[in-house]
């Protein structure tokens, strides 16, 4: 998407492009409006296009007679009442979707020159905005189906810690992450869709594949009992990994890359999370894998119409877990005693 600044039109491409690119402020500004009202500056309140921009304030003003009538670029995005200017926060935005590892709240308040505290609420509102929602189209055609699981390991636990943590086997005091990968014939083109489940019971995992998934698909799952009686709908076939990993075409091994990029992540940059941040750094990887063929400036642009329409308060963003009934932490960085290290 390009980018036009006076008479020039431009592309970043690369990380240095872009600081230099969005090191002006009336550049970043320039930039951001295109991406936001390709059509032409509207009021966010009626929608007018009859505005005018106030020069002196750096903003617009709505001709219609309403509350609100003046309004600034960042106002119903991500970055509403934000202190920080865009050149920060469209660099931020720019690392986040093209650190292939994510990148740690710590590494960009030294990149930005900002507080830990303020680049942890940057690097969730930008991976709030890339939360996709509700999707278009069903997936179609062979289909894999996969669930793992994001927890501390026991044996890296001090012996109160997993005493008083662990109870029971597998997925116990872990949170549930279950992922469906669409293949295609052609290498890097299969796209994944994950989320975060409460649990890994059959209604629970069939409830997410019919949402997801077109009737008669060809869907592919390890041998996990959960995942039986889905012939109605599906061409259902499955191999144990008890005896093998693949079976001609039926494997998940599509999904098991996804999940060993996505613990990557969070053991090499994040090293813990909290349960109730999950989701949003599960948005953020599976937002880098479905399109890791793209450039970083192709990646930048495809992220950037998803702060629209979005908000996430630091209120919300600290507020009481429903899944773990408690209160994350509040200090601008994921806190030890509550997290999922891994």
């Amino acid at each position: 998407m390009p980018y036009s600044s006076g008479m020039e039109t431009k592309t970043p491409n690369t990380l240095t492009e872009a600081i230099t690119y969005f090191s002006d402020p009336k550049t970043a500004l320039n930039a951001f409006v295109q991406i936001r009202w390709p059509d032409g500056v509207c009021c966010p309140t009626c929608g007018s296009v009859a505005v005018s921009f106030l020069t002196n304030q750096n903003r617009w003003q709505c001709h219609a007679k309403h509350a609100r009538r003046q309004f600034s670029a960042k106002v119903g995005t991500i970055f509403e009442d934000s202190a920080l200017p865009l050149e920060k926060w469209l660099v931020a935005m720019w690392l986040e979707v093209n650190a292939k590892n994510s990148i740690s709240s710590c590494e960009l308040a030294r990149a930005l020159g900002v507080t830990q505290k303020s680049a942890w609420f940057m690097l969730h509102r930008v991976r709030h905005a890339l939360h996709t929602g509700s999707f278009d189209k069903k997936l179609a055609g062979v289909i894999e189906a996969d669930e793992t699981f994001v927890g501390g390991l026991a044996k890296n636990m001090h012996k109160d810690r997993r005493a008083r943590t662990i109870h029971g086997t597998g997925g116990n005091n872990k949170t549930a992450v279950m992922g469906l990968l669409e293949r295609h014939a052609e290498k890097g083109k299969s796209q994944v869709r994950a989320k975060v489940i409460n649990n890994t019971r059959r209604e629970t995992l069939h409830s997410v594949i019919h949402q997801n998934v077109s009737a008669g698909s060809q869907l592919y799952t390890d041998a996990w009992q959960a995942y039986r009686n889905l012939d109605a709908a599906y061409s259902h076939a499955f191999v144990d990994h008890v005896e093998k990993y693949v079976d001609g075409a039926v494997h998940t091994n599509g999904l098991e890359n996804f999940w060993a990029l996505f613990k990557r992540c969070i053991k090499g940059t994040h090293v813990s999370i909290e349960p109730f941040h999950l989701a949003r750094y599960v948005d953020s990887e599976a937002f880098r894998f479905n399109n890791r063929k793209t450039n970083d400036g192709g990646r930048f642009a495809l992220a950037m119409p998803g702060v629209v329409g979005k908000r996430l308060t630091y209120k919300a963003l600290i507020g009481t877990s429903e899944l773990e009934g408690r209160k994350p932490s509040d200090n601008g960085a994921e806190s030890e005693e509550n997290s999922l290290p891994n």
